[in-house]
């Protein structure tokens, strides 16, 4: 599977953005998706996952509650809904996808990635 992760862009704390993993190849809902980001100097950080087939998202505790995972099955897409933004949200993010029966929060466990997509929240 190929993923195109797009929706980045900068926004005022306190706001909103959508991002978008779309897949090609490949039907997502035969996978799990985690999204991830990186921000300058630092390790990439699991955000959230999803599997179709799962119990629902699951969310690193510091996004819980502002950001929402969702899909789309006739577009093939998986969309992070972040709402609330901090300037800690700062980063570049990432979709990946893997075959796992469960959510992983290593990022080493995903064989696929998107390209990334930066995300800046101003103070």
């Amino acid at each position: 599977v190929q993923l195109q992760a797009s929706g980045g862009g900068l926004v005022q704390a306190g706001g909103s953005l959508r991002l978008a993993c779309t897949g090609s190849g490949d039907t997502l809902s035969k996978y799990t998706v985690g999204w991830f980001r990186q921000a300058p100097g630092k390790e990439r950080e699991f955000v959230g996952g999803f599997r179709w087939s799962g119990d629902g998202p699951s969310y690193a505790d510091s996004v819980k509650g502002r950001f929402t995972i969702s899909r789309d099955n006739p577009s093939n897409t998986v969309y992070l809904e972040m709402n609330s933004l901090i300037p800690g949200d700062t980063a570049v993010y990432y979709c990946a996808a893997n075959r796992a029966l469960w959510i992983a929060i290593v990022p080493s466990l995903y064989p696929y990635w998107g390209q990334g997509t930066q995300v800046t929240v101003s103070s």
